[in-house]
């Protein structure tokens, strides 16, 4: 039997649009739409051919004059964890993480909007609705769970059970791909982002599985360098997967 065209997926090219990474710069990307029976499979395969999803698309860079987006994937057998990240574990030995459906609640979205509006006042998400907020988590054809980080029942005060992080996270056939996490930025002592990406190792350790997906890295962008401190990694250039560290 023939593949009927229909069932191949088919590509698109956004307009430039200024880069939200590298002043003075303009991005394009290439997208096709992850939806039906052949999601999971395909988000595989564009995973590890340097795509991010987005709901249910699957976009990459193809910005005319800059490769600067790299892909990063960790190497989960070989890492081992420096002593600054050995510290922000223990600074956070008693927040605890539960994978739960992806299904949006009001008391994720407050929290949303208080790290969006504190570390991204200035980008696209700074005016997400509830609604918009729950389509970005619920709307997936892939394997999608939602993470939840809180801190302890006994904890003092208003703090007890305190949801302090999230993060929407997807399961491929060789990785866990963190899709978007955001974070109580009043507590920015703690470094949940890096806590969030170490215990993800954890449960891709935990699974069997050797990668775990970090998206794109960015040298020069102050927001993306917290990437490169997980090693060893690997990098997606011309040439394929490139072990760095």
């Amino acid at each position: 039997m023939t593949r009927e065209p229909r069932d191949a997926p088919q590509f698109y090219l956004t307009s430039p649009a200024p880069c939200p990474y590298l002043p003075g710069r303009a991005e394009r990307k290439v997208f096709t739409h992850l939806i039906g029976l052949r999601a999971p499979a395909l988000n595989d395969s564009l995973t590890q051919a340097g795509f991010r999803r987005s709901q249910t698309i699957a976009y990459r860079p193809a910005c005319e004059q800059c490769r600067a987006c790299v892909s990063v994937r960790v190497k989960i057998a070989e890492f081992v964890p420096t002593r600054g990240l050995r510290r922000i574990l223990r600074r956070n030995a008693g927040v605890s993480g539960e994978a739960r459906p992806a299904r949006a609640t009001p008391e994720q979205y407050a929290l949303f909007r208080r790290y969006v509006g504190a570390r991204h006042a200035d980008g696209g998400m700074a005016d997400m609705s509830m609604v918009d907020y729950q389509m970005m988590v619920e709307d997936s054809h892939v394997d999608t769970r939602l993470i939840e980080y809180r801190l302890p029942a006994d904890a003092p005060g208003n703090d007890a059970d305190r949801l302090v992080a999230c993060c929407l996270t997807d399961r491929l056939a060789d990785g866990l791909s963190m899709v978007y996490s955001f974070y109580e930025p009043e507590m920015e002592a703690r470094s949940l982002g890096a806590f969030m990406i170490l215990d993800h190792m954890d449960r891709a350790r935990a699974a069997g599985l050797p990668h775990l997906y970090l998206g794109y890295w960015v040298e020069g962008s102050r927001k993306m360098a917290y990437k490169a401190r997980f090693l060893p990694q690997e990098r997606l250039g011309p040439e394929g997967w490139i072990r760095v560290g």
